[in-house]
């Protein structure tokens, strides 16, 4: 495992920020990828499930998000649906399009994914209460989307 870097000052750079962001997804992104192939799952569709735990996405705004192509994230979508883990639905407003929505199974297994994500639990798990709200905290205010002007 990479090291996060140190500081050696009482004030923290953006840099010195950014750094730690990208050890810390170094290390969450290669423990879901080993998660989700526990799961015989790429970690594509291992983060198709996870996006859909928030709720029924449209395929266009699932392959924004996950920012991938439109075709790519179609195949994604057909080996899901092929194991049971997700099912297409016409939307209500408008039938030309497809919502995606995780079943029962889908959701099993991205529970289970996110149980064998021991680096990210442990790391986690060293937080108390306090410290995990002030992360929770930080992070929504970091990574909220800006109002347009």
């Amino acid at each position: 495992m990479t090291e996060a870097p140190r500081t050696d000052t009482a004030r923290v750079d953006t840099a010195q920020l950014m750094e730690l962001l990208s050890v810390s997804l170094g290390v969450y992104y290669g423990d879901f990828t080993v998660a989700a192939a526990s799961e015989n799952l790429t970690a594509s569709q291992g983060k198709a499930l996870t996006v859909l735990r928030r709720g029924p996405a449209a395929m266009r705004a699932l392959a924004e998000t996950l920012t991938c192509d439109a075709s790519n994230m179609t195949g994604i979508i057909d080996r899901l649906e092929k194991r049971g883990l997700v099912r297409r639905e016409a939307d209500a407003a408008d039938r030309r399009v497809k919502n995606v929505i995780l079943t029962a199974e889908g959701e099993r297994v991205s529970d289970a994914i996110r149980a064998r994500m021991h680096l990210t639990r442990d790391g986690l798990e060293r937080l108390d209460d306090e410290e995990r709200r002030s992360l929770h905290t930080l992070l929504e205010r970091v990574f909220a989307p800006r109002p347009t002007d």
